[in-house]
């Protein structure tokens, strides 16, 4: 099943690095710097709002298991187990804009899909608190990100309802980042 996430608002991929004196949150883009999310960290997400989805339903929560594993279990092993490939941006997409940028310029590309944005902790007193000032590199809102989906055609329903009931990932979504629309690719 071929999925699409659309970013409804700038997002926070993190690669769990910084660049001191420039970025303290950086954000995982591939060897020609385009931008990026892990399926297995999707995995988590997806996990979250199944176990919600199945204890809203009075659903089966053995299914949970049979779907993902336990947790912490990154294979893919067993007929049943859903297995989720990093979302990319598509590949005509990239293929422009290297037509357009050139290759081997990773900085320009990772540029013309992310900005910087700054934060800083507010005190008691209303201003800004010493030593607070962080960066943050964010993918732009309105990139649409893919992936697939591989899973048992009996799951399917199911899967399609649970993908419905996401609406933010990555770091800082309780702050108004990585709000997204997640829908399933239709067959042409």
């Amino acid at each position: 099943m071929k999925i699409q996430m659309e970013l409804l608002s700038d997002t926070i991929f993190g690669n769990g690095r910084s660049i001191p004196g420039e970025e303290d949150i950086s954000v995982l883009t591939d060897e020609n710097g385009f931008p990026y999310y892990k399926g297995g960290t999707f995995k988590g997400i997806f996990r979250e709002e199944l176990s919600q989805y199945l204890a809203l339903t009075k659903g089966n929560q053995h299914q949970l298991d049979r779907l993902l594993g336990f947790s912490g279990d990154d294979s893919t092993e067993g007929p049943d187990k859903l297995f989720f490939s990093d979302f990319r941006i598509s590949d005509a997409v990239k293929k422009a804009v290297l037509c357009e940028i050139g290759e081997g310029k990773p900085e320009v590309v990772r540029n013309a899909f992310t900005s910087m944005r700054t934060f800083t902790k507010i005190g008691e007193d209303g201003t800004a608190a010493t030593g607070s000032l962080r960066t943050a590199r964010c993918v732009n809102k309105g990139i649409v990100l893919y992936s697939e989906i591989f899973c048992c055609p009996a799951d399917e329903a199911l899967i399609g309802d649970v993908l419905g009931l996401i609406k933010s990932i990555g770091s800082m979504r309780n702050r108004g980042f990585g709000q997204v629309r997640i829908s399933k690719v239709l067959s042409k």
